[in-house]
């Protein structure tokens, strides 16, 4: 009778008494995690345990934190372009007042943070 391990596809190899499943790490070379997604991580590992091991397990966690975090990313572009046009930021503004330019910037990149951060990451 084939184990579960072995019904799903594994194979063992037999090293002198004893038989290991073969076993392999995924590629994590090709994972670039940005903030958004190692947010998210810290958030799994220590608020969703069971997500997060169950995502560790299947070999999915690095695809789905690339996937979260390139999320968050588009999403925070998309708010910040909608709260300039809601507070009528233009390019004008840069050119004739920079420092209240940088000034009203700043607030809306926090309140974008603050979005993407209560909408994607710890939730």
């Amino acid at each position: 009778m084939k184990s579960l391990f072995e019904q799903f596809g594994g194979t063992y190899r037999k090293e002198n008494d004893y038989v290991i499943p073969n076993l392999e790490m995924p590629d994590i070379a090709n994972f670039e995690i940005g903030i958004y997604g190692q947010r998210h991580l810290y958030f799994l590992q220590y608020c969703r345990r069971v997500a997060y091991i169950n995502l560790l397990t299947s070999g999915n966690l690095n695809e789905y934190l690339v996937e979260v975090d390139k999320q968050a990313q588009e999403r925070f572009c998309e708010i910040v372009k909608q709260l300039k046009t809601a507070q009528g930021i233009t390019e004008q503004m840069k050119a004739d007042s920079f420092m209240e330019w940088v000034k009203k910037m700043n607030c809306i990149r926090q309140q974008a943070e603050e979005i993407i951060l209560n909408e994607l990451i710890y939730i």
